[in-house]
């Protein structure tokens, strides 16, 4: 497999499929002071803690998160450093969820020059969630069932509505995604988490249909250390909000 600098896919203002950014510098969040809840509960115990903080300084209430307290800087930052398939990959990096949705985001929009952009963004936002919550393997989302999944949808709602787009996708873009999301794990899981062709079939089927380009691009799929994946999101994501 060739190296993260060889081949690295990116993301580029052409339509030509490419996941791999220029090796500019990419912004450092530091942690910005906030105050901490004062006082404590019964007999002295601390009071319990529903919120997240997030390094530009937002605390994210987790159980009715505001789209004020989201800022594209944090999800960037969270999803670059979250790992797919529970870190089981190989390669000198984790494969991130950032890459990952960079991937969706780009199979989704193959033959659809005219696709609206709300629709882009939203492939490339489709796991945005995971800055908060991780990349759970399906296998454990389904044993932790529906309490899981609703506090997931509550929570992309929130990020949909950050971003201008509604809050639940119309079904066929929803299916596009998720049709995007499936050929995008094919990859991943043969490539690089130690599927057999035969096993990543069975889950995710044969993919099919992508151009030369595309493909060849997938077939070379190498991990991207976190802050060149940061940058290649946060890059796309500048694209298609101008």
């Amino acid at each position: 497999m060739s190296s993260a600098a060889e081949n690295a896919p990116t993301v580029s203002d052409t339509d030509t499929p490419t996941l791999t950014p220029p090796l500019t510098p990419t912004p450092v969040l530091t942690p910005t002071p906030n105050p901490s809840p004062q006082g404590g509960g019964e007999r002295g115990r601390k009071p319990g803690r529903a919120w997240q903080r997030m390094l530009s300084g937002r605390r994210l209430d987790l159980l009715n998160p505001d789209p004020d307290d989201i800022a594209i800087e944090d999800i960037a930052h969270g999803l670059a450093r979250v790992a797919r398939w529970n870190g089981q990959t190989v390669g000198a990096h984790a494969f991130s969820v950032a890459q990952h949705t960079l991937m969706v985001e780009m199979i989704a929009r193959e033959g659809r020059d005219d696709w609206d952009r709300d629709w882009q963004l939203a492939a490339l936002l489709h796991d945005a969630a995971e800055y908060v919550v991780g990349d759970l393997i399906s296998p454990f989302k389904t044993a932790i069932g529906l309490d899981y999944k609703a506090f997931e949808i509550r929570l992309m709602e929130a990020i949909h509505a950050r971003f201008g787009l509604p809050a639940k996708l119309p079904p066929d873009i929803a299916a596009h995604i998720k049709q995007a999301d499936t050929i995008a794990a094919y990859y991943e899981a043969t490539l690089l988490a130690g599927f057999t062709a035969a096993e990543a079939e069975l889950y995710f089927g044969r993919p099919n249909g992508l151009s030369a380009s595309t493909t060849t691009v997938l077939e070379n799929l190498t991990p991207l250390p976190a802050e060149i994946a940061q940058h290649s999101f946060l890059q796309r994501h500048g694209q298609l909000t101008i």
